[in-house]
């Protein structure tokens, strides 16, 4: 992590030396103004829950994230360095650095979500749904070391990344672990007939390869973990967990969609998983969908987010209604491996306070089996007042 975090600060230091060997014409010495702004979000979260297995899962409140950084832009460049606290741990969250080709092309290096459908278009703390549905929370990866590529136009939006594994941003390797680092490569193609407000149509395919992960103590490498937890951040109980060894790669596949019109959208994602496995074992295939309904209560018609691909936090003053079930399957009996089954039923509010907060209250029935780690069923009662800049 210190090597990343150096290797950032130095490439940040070149900047102005990058700027100075451009041509000093007047117009752009205007536009090439170096500009530094804070970031920062806290989430405030509340719960009540109601289970056959009440003592796993305690009412209470929370403080699940809490974060300070600083973004900078100096003409076609720009960076960001992100720090986050949560449950008594100080970790590093986004930092790279980007560079704009054009009004189309962007890319950017460093450790951040890589893009894979449409959960992309918005980060943890701004899920319509309050919480990410546990499909992507277990077939999508969290911040990655690498660099991504994007083209965006009007109609079409591409993407092509190569990644380090998760685990390359939290340990830190010593030399003979090198060539154990698992890659990937990943891209997400979206085609965007319609995306002005009120009126959006958008299908697309996301799909990834990767080598096995940083697994076990000693590390073996041979593996990928499939995990997430029942949709609170208060009461934070695993709801499916496998773990595939003996892994040789990782094939998954992702298609989307997006309708939306006036104050109505629907969003709708399909994962698909295979991991094929060495000293002759079958395969190992998983999946799972999710599909929400949006609706402004309160407020006019939804934007659309060209970068990102996806709708865009809705204004200020609206009141948003979102109802989505999700699917998700890690048992697969052919390969021998019982993770569990989910479905999840969740109703959420959402009322964009001001530009910079947002009150939700959330609703979800949560019901897990065939070999869940707990065979259960859960109604969670979630609260969440956020300030975020």
């Amino acid at each position: 992590m210190k090597k990343i975090l150096i290797c950032a600060l130095a490439a940040l230091a070149t900047l102005p030396i990058m700027a100075q060997e451009a041509p000093q014409d007047s117009l752009k010495k205007k536009k090439d103004k170096f500009e530094v702004k804070p970031t920062g979000r806290i989430l405030m979260d509340g719960g009540v829950f109601i289970s056959p297995d009440k003592p796993l899962f305690k009412d209470g409140f929370a403080i699940p994230d809490a974060r300070l950084g600083v973004k900078m832009k100096y003409g076609k460049w720009d960076a960001k360095v992100d720090v986050g606290f949560a449950y008594g741990k100080v970790g590093l969250k986004d930092l790279y650095i980007g560079y704009t080709f054009n009004d189309k092309m962007n890319i950017k290096i460093g450790s951040f979500i890589h893009q894979f459908g449409l959960q992309s278009a918005t980060s943890s703390s701004m899920k319509p749904t309050m919480e990410e549905p546990i499909s992507n929370a277990i077939f999508n990866d969290p911040r990655q070391l690498g660099v991504q590529f994007e083209y965006s136009d009007d109609k079409f939006l591409a993407t092509a990344s190569y990644h380090m594994e998760p685990s390359a941003t939290t340990f830190i390797l010593q030399p003979e672990q090198f060539t154990q680092e698992g890659y990937g490569l990943r891209t997400r193609l979206v085609y965007r007939p319609w995306h002005e407000a009120g009126k959006m149509a958008q299908i697309g395919i996301s799909g990834a390869f990767a080598t096995p992960q940083r697994y076990g103590n000693p590390d073996t490498h041979n593996a990928f973990q499939f995990k997430a937890n029942f949709p609170s951040r208060v009461a934070q109980i695993a709801a499916l967990s496998t773990d595939v060894t003996d892994a040789k790669d990782l094939f998954k596949l992702s298609p989307e969609l997006l309708l939306s019109y006036n104050r109505f959208a629907l969003e709708s994602q399909y994962y698909w998983v295979a991991v094929n496995r060495r000293k002759g074992l079958s395969a190992y295939n998983a999946q799972g969908a999710y599909v929400t309904l949006r609706g402004l209560l309160i407020g006019n018609t939804y934007s659309y987010d060209m970068w990102g691909g996806g709708i865009a936090t809705p204004a200020p003053k609206t009141l948003e209604l979102v109802l989505d079930y999700n699917y998700t399957q890690l048992t697969d009996a052919s390969a021998g491996m019982f993770g569990g089954r989910l479905n999840d039923f969740s109703a959420t509010l959402n009322y964009q306070i001001n530009k910079y907060m947002i009150a939700r209250l959330h609703y979800s029935y949560t019901h897990t089996w065939d070999g869940a780690p707990v065979n259960t069923s859960l109604n969670a009662i979630l609260a969440r007042l956020q300030v975020i800049f």
